[in-house]
């Protein structure tokens, strides 16, 4: 492993919680859009939640196996985002007959948005930001208290 490694790993970890918290923001400003969408039946849908799915920056667990096998190999290893997916769960029937959107029978549909359940998908997200810098500062100190041991 190089010796920014683990800078590196600590990185992308940093850049992938943040997406994360973005899309997290972005449900909760959301939780109340009922015309967000046009599915392919020609329908306005309301906002629909979406997910962040992560994936190791290098591969699989056999490419690490591999290289870890090779010693002249650099082994390297963080965190990306491989896609934003939206939650397919149902929306959420609300009784509002007053509402521009209810439907005949006076209805309307919600965004399929938790404001709880985003709640702890932030503060995980923010939990796991915190923990990439604390541990992004110990590797930062150890560089620099090794450059100044060589002295």
């Amino acid at each position: 492993m190089s010796i920014f490694g683990a800078l590196n790993t600590s990185a992308s970890a940093l850049t992938a919680q943040r997406l994360r918290m973005d899309v997290v923001s972005s449900n909760i400003a959301n939780a109340q859009t009922t015309r967000a969408t046009v599915n392919e039946n020609g329908d306005v849908e309301p906002y629909r939640r979406k997910m962040v799915v992560f994936e190791p920056k290098d591969g699989s667990f056999q490419s690490f196996l591999q290289k870890a096998s090779n010693t002249s190999s650099d082994i390297s290893g963080g965190v990306k985002v491989s896609k934003i997916i939206e939650d397919d769960s149902p929306f959420k029937s609300v009784y509002n007959p007053n509402h521009p959107d209810a439907n005949e029978e006076g209805y309307v549909q919600l965004p399929n948005v938790d404001p709880l359940k985003e709640m702890v998908d932030l503060m995980s997200a923010t939990r796991s930001y915190e923990a990439n810098v604390t541990a992004l500062n110990a590797t930062k100190n150890m560089l620099l208290k090794a450059l100044e041991i060589g002295k």
